[in-house]
């Protein structure tokens, strides 16, 4: 089973006859992040996938491609997830977002696993990376890039759109094709969350070597995290929704990260007690 479709079933597990009861409120779809919430009161969110919608410039093409907006409030959040694997990225995003508010209720009640929920840090900051350790970075994630300049040594950085990037970090730019050959010989991966959404990341884990410090960053990655965990990874950091509605006003209007962390949505760190946890070298 995906990871998306396990964590799927194990939030279902968790809420046991409350999943069934469990409807969407309000989704809101961004310009940079798509937003739900719940009927729990809880909220999520995930990357919106603009640069990926097909036809979207065509009205009469791209009206299936999302969830019927006319009739969408009041659907059981169990029938949204069904899109968690679709080829369709508005769908899967909202699916995502659905996922992860359900996941934000399952912690708001106490269940949680064996793993440390910290809050208002950045996960980069729980990243276990010696001065002497080779980094691939998967998508443009500034922070960390900002760091590993500063730090130097050997570090990559594998991302789709190499328009992103600074002159000064195309020096350490990997391809598509030479992608999996820098993952497996990493000894740290620091993966962006929206792999999750895109459906590479299953790949990129099971690419990496077999003692790699493995961390999946960013808003798209705030879910329950066994199933990351039992793939590798050790650090997971996303966002817990604080104030979805205002959240999802904010979004309405363009908002991005900058204009609803910390206040809206605290960032979190998510480390598996299996492996212990770190101060961080960031």
């Amino acid at each position: 089973m995906a990871i998306l479709e396990e964590t799927a079933q194990l939030v279902k597990e968790k809420l046991g006859p409350d999943f069934d009861a469990v409807t969407i409120e309000k989704i809101v779809i961004g310009i940079f992040f798509t937003g739900v919430k719940l009927s729990t009161g809880a909220g999520g969110i995930c990357f919106t996938p603009i640069k990926n919608i097909p036809q979207a410039v065509c009205c009469p093409s791209s009206a299936g491609r999302i969830f019927n907006p006319v009739t969408v409030g009041q659907t059981k959040a169990g029938d949204v997830l069904e899109a968690l694997s679709a080829r369709e990225p508005i769908k899967t995003a909202t699916a995502i977002a659905t996922l992860n508010a359900l996941s934000a209720t399952c912690w708001q009640r106490g269940l949680q696993g064996n793993y440390t929920i910290q809050m208002n840090r950045d996960a980069q900051d729980a990243v276990r990376m010696g001065a002497d350790q080779s980094v691939a970075v998967i998508g443009a994630f500034v922070p960390v890039l900002k760091y590993l300049k500063q730090r130097g040594g050997t570090w990559w950085v594998i991302e789709k759109d190499p328009a992103t990037l600074e002159p000064e970090e195309m020096a350490h730019f990997v391809s598509a094709e030479r992608s999996r050959e820098i993952i497996a010989k990493a000894d740290v991966l620091i993966i962006t969350g929206v792999t999750l959404l895109n459906h590479t990341l299953e790949e990129i884990l099971q690419a990496a070597g077999p003692h790699a410090e493995i961390a999946v960053i960013g808003p798209t990655a705030s879910l329950l995290p066994e199933a990351l965990f039992r793939r590798g990874v050790r650090v997971v950091g996303g966002v817990w929704v604080q104030k979805p509605d205002e959240l999802l006003d904010v979004l309405a209007a363009g908002g991005s990260g900058y204009h609803f962390f910390d206040d809206l949505a605290a960032r979190i760190i998510i480390e598996n007690k299996a492996w212990g946890n770190s101060a961080g070298n960031i």
